[in-house]
């Protein structure tokens, strides 16, 4: 049983769904590890991780509206207001998702379905470094 980390820096410029997937492979790819277990967290609590389709773009268009009525961005609900009217429904967003997903790894690749990604799901307004912490284990 071997193991290897590593982090990976994302740059965000909007809130919504950016795919990392590409990455991610690219990262696995590189290491000696044929079949295992990846874990990746997201080191933020104002953004989070999610697999979701990646063939058709409505998917993330409409995950991305649904969100935005789920959870108000009305600061008067809020006490946690000091860094602006976006940041507490981020961390709402991003208690009601994940910020830790763990992936099967086989032959070297990660095994998901035909039609699915990674994606970072930012919840603030400003461009953001994002950092995930990318984990394997295996052999």
């Amino acid at each position: 049983m071997r193991q290897t980390s590593t982090e990976l820096e994302i740059q965000t410029r909007t809130p919504g769904l950016l795919e990392v997937t590409r990455p991610i492979a690219d990262w696995l790819g590189s290491q000696r590890i044929a079949d295992g277990l990846l874990t990746v967290m997201c080191r933020h609590s104002s953004a989070s991780l999610l697999v979701q389709e990646n063939a058709d773009p409505d998917v993330r268009h409409d995950l991305e509206v649904f969100f935005q009525r789920l959870v108000s961005r009305d600061p008067s609900l809020y006490r946690h207001t000091v860094e602006g009217p976006d940041d507490m429904p981020a961390h709402i967003r991003a208690a009601l998702t994940n910020t830790t997903l763990s992936i099967p790894v086989a032959r070297g690749r990660m095994v998901l379905g035909t039609w699915q990604g990674i994606y970072l799901f930012e919840h603030r307004d400003r461009p953001h470094h994002r950092l995930l912490a990318l984990h394997l284990l295996g052999s």
